[in-house]
């Protein structure tokens, strides 16, 4: 999303993770996504590639806040991944109650973003920033897990602010499907 807001034209390149291609791992041995590279400079994690796009243009200021948006996001980025994992792939944490994982994730996460929207409309105030934009894709993927109980919690605003990502004009623009690229 930050490579289109700041107007970064690129070249998406769709992979298979089971079969990555060697150009891939040519310039990025190991062998993650997403990667960007332009010319010999080589970015490998999504914040990094955001904050670069971010770097080159934020015409409304998504940098604001910079230190309170990297406190979130590194919470995100711990402790709520590593929740969300679970949830999303139970059979890999056999040993993971399910429903703990779950109000784990509410208590450290979901609850308080949902309490913070109740004020704001962006998870630090009135405008979007960078938070918002590298907390989204997370909170997007544990709504769907089990979206039927996602819908029937108490958090809506949380759910307010998911929706207004999703039909933004802004992620509708990038979402496409892409053929998967060979190398």
């Amino acid at each position: 999303m930050a490579l289109c807001y700041a107007e970064i034209p690129v070249e998406i390149r769709e992979i298979s993770l089971r079969d990555k291609p060697l150009a891939m791992l040519k310039i990025s041995p190991k062998g993650t996504v997403p990667v960007l590279q332009v010319g010999e400079l080589v970015i490998e994690q999504s914040l990094d590639i955001m904050q670069w796009a971010l770097s080159i243009a934020d015409k409304d200021d998504w940098l604001d806040n910079l230190e309170s948006s990297l406190a979130l996001i590194a919470m995100n980025d711990g402790p709520f991944k590593k929740l969300l994992d679970q949830y999303k792939y139970p059979d890999r944490f056999p040993l993971v109650n399910v429903q703990d994982t779950i109000d784990q994730a509410l208590e450290i996460c979901l609850l308080p973003f949902d309490q913070q929207l109740q004020n704001t409309p962006y998870l630090l105030g009135e405008k979007m920033s960078l938070a918002d934009v590298a907390i989204f894709p997370f909170i997007r993927q544990f709504s769907m897990v089990d979206l039927d109980w996602f819908e029937k919690t108490q958090l809506n605003h949380l759910k307010k602010w998911l929706n207004n990502q999703l039909t933004s004009h802004l992620f509708i623009s990038i979402m496409h499907r892409y053929p998967t690229w060979q190398g």
